[in-house]
């Protein structure tokens, strides 16, 4: 083959058809799109008029991409989830608009309080109707009293699915509810009503989320009345959870472990635990982390990943509970305008999250709390100098005012917060510089520009990756970032980049120009995807 034919757009409009097969065969010397007439493999020319075939692609819908088993089990039409994001901004209007589109939208429940998430729940059981929605439970290791009484809303309200988020192990109110109405049916089988997708990024940690319930904690919920005997030997028969989402470098809570190597790590565990716990149906993990174009979400769907998780692009989108300073805030980033910052829900704990740093200070003065939390033992202890500091430059009032604030808040929320504080003058330097680390993400979400230089807004270099994508085209402005656009923009750009691949793999090169995947609108996706099937039927 000396080259392809003059126009290699003809060939790229002709894989943009996702759903129709191509056939490129030799001719003149040249490479050129077969129209017509059929393929035979093998053998010898029938006839002076044939053509000998240089590739083949064939056919690539959405829906064929990820695992065809995960759609079936959560009623999908693609194997897509947008994840949550804590304090609301994972919205109920950006998860009606993701389940009415047939994908699946995971509430950000984090950091919200009980009737919060009641409102929000009507909000999205009233407009879906029955359609299949996530909502996210948080591990809250300071805050247990809150996780429990999630869960007995969860489970009172029959929501069938959650995205449990940043584990380090399990927790009994997690097992609760997972195990919570299990039951066999007419034909033996066990059968549990309640669904977990885990978010992981470290292999000792997947594996008590694929692995049955800890038998210690099934017994205690037997004694506490929770389930009966016989339902915690069902329970013993399945995985905690059938879904994981490997999490790879991300916005908020993240390892920033890179997703070349943690997801086909991820999906080896769940081979070998799926066989030495002898499953029925194997166990599925997803992608998440770095997911914010085409070449991304084909990236993880040729690795292997069941489904693919998109965050950081979803906050920047007209639906999400985020404002529009932040919107255009996020609009403006590149891969590199992202840092760690300590995290409000772990604290004490050292934990970090991934966070924006261009237009913000907040990780800078985040992390001086934390310093000023490791340094000294009571805020007593804190020199009078750094004291004054932070209370002009990060609280803008005194301690002892924003302590007042604090023990408000906890009074109503969960007074064994201050009993504790009481006795302990470190935990209560820790529930003052919570007061800023909570505060600083509502005062993004509602776009308090007094505090502008305080926002704290997860992102991870996924948001810089999607901005360099989409210069020049339509969602390069804030303003045309509609959740359910992008979503379908990367299902469908990874089906194109699919087809591409498969073409370059047979020695194809259709140039640099033919091998862009532009963003484009859902009439022209629509288009090219309605075209196709009605050409195949």
């Amino acid at each position: 083959m000396d080259g392809l034919e003059d126009n290699p757009m003809l060939i790229r409009r002709a894989i943009d058809q996702i759903g129709q097969a191509l056939v490129l065969v030799k001719c003149d010397g040249y490479a050129a799109l077969a129209s017509g007439g059929e393929v035979r493999l093998g053998g010898m020319r029938e006839s002076e008029g044939d053509l000998p075939v240089v590739a083949y692609c064939p056919a690539l819908p959405v829906q064929n991409l990820g695992s065809h088993e995960f759609c079936k089990e959560h009623r999908l039409k693609f194997a897509y989830m947008t994840g949550a994001m804590a304090n609301g901004i994972a919205s109920p209007q950006l998860v009606v608009a993701v389940a009415r589109a047939g994908l699946l939208g995971s509430y950000g429940a984090a950091g919200q309080t009980i009737p919060v998430i009641t409102e929000s729940l009507d909000t999205i059981e009233s407009n879906l109707q029955g359609q299949p929605f996530a909502v996210n439970l948080i591990h809250s290791p300071n805050e247990p009293a809150h996780e429990a009484a999630v869960v007995d809303l969860l489970i009172k309200r029959e929501v069938r699915l959650i995205e449990a988020s940043a584990y380090l192990g399990l927790t009994l109110d997690a097992v609760r509810y997972r195990v919570h109405g299990i039951h066999q049916n007419s034909a033996g089988d066990v059968v549990a009503p309640n669904q977990i997708i885990a978010k992981v990024s470290r292999v000792e940690v997947a594996t008590k989320w694929f692995s049955p319930p800890p038998a210690a904690m099934l017994t205690r919920l037997v004694e506490q009345g929770h389930i009966t005997t016989a339902q915690s030997v069902m329970a013993r028969q399945i995985p905690m959870a059938q879904d994981l989402t490997a999490e790879a470098d991300s916005g908020g809570h993240t390892d920033n472990r890179p997703a070349i190597s943690l997801l086909p790590t991820m999906l080896a565990l769940a081979a070998r635990i799926t066989r030495e716990q002898k499953y029925p149906k194997p166990l599925r993990v997803g992608a998440a982390g770095g997911i914010a174009t085409p070449a991304s979400a084909a990236a993880a769907f040729a690795m292997g990943a069941s489904f693919i998780v998109t965050g950081t692009v979803n906050q920047a989108c007209v639906e999400s509970g985020s404002c529009d300073a932040v919107r255009k805030m996020l609009c403006d980033a590149q891969q590199a305008d992202v840092t760690m910052a300590p995290a409000a829900d772990m604290f004490e704990m050292g934990v970090k999250l991934q966070v924006l740093k261009r237009g913000t200070m907040f990780a800078m003065r985040a992390g001086k709390l934390y310093e000023l939390y490791r340094a000294y033992d009571s805020i007593d202890e804190i020199p009078a100098v750094e004291r004054a500091s932070i209370e002009k430059t990060i609280f803008r009032m005194p301690l002892t005012q924003v302590w007042a604030k604090t023990s408000e808040y906890f009074g109503q929320y969960d007074p064994a917060q201050i009993q504790k504080a009481a006795s302990d003058p470190h935990h209560q330097m820790a529930l003052v510089f919570r007061w800023y680390l909570g505060l600083s993400s509502l005062w993004a979400n509602s776009g308090d520009s007094s505090r502008q230089l305080d926002y704290q807004v997860w992102c991870g270099p996924a948001m810089g990756a999607f901005n360099e994508w989409t210069q020049g085209s339509s969602l390069e402005s804030p303003e045309n970032r509609k959740v359910v656009t992008v979503a379908y923009n990367l299902m469908y750009g990874a089906a194109v980049a699919g087809r591409l691949h498969s073409l370059s793999n047979q020695g194809v090169d259709l140039g640099a120009e033919a091998s862009v995947i532009p963003p484009y609108d859902l009439d022209q996706i629509n288009l090219n995807a309605r075209l196709s099937a009605e050409e195949l039927s």
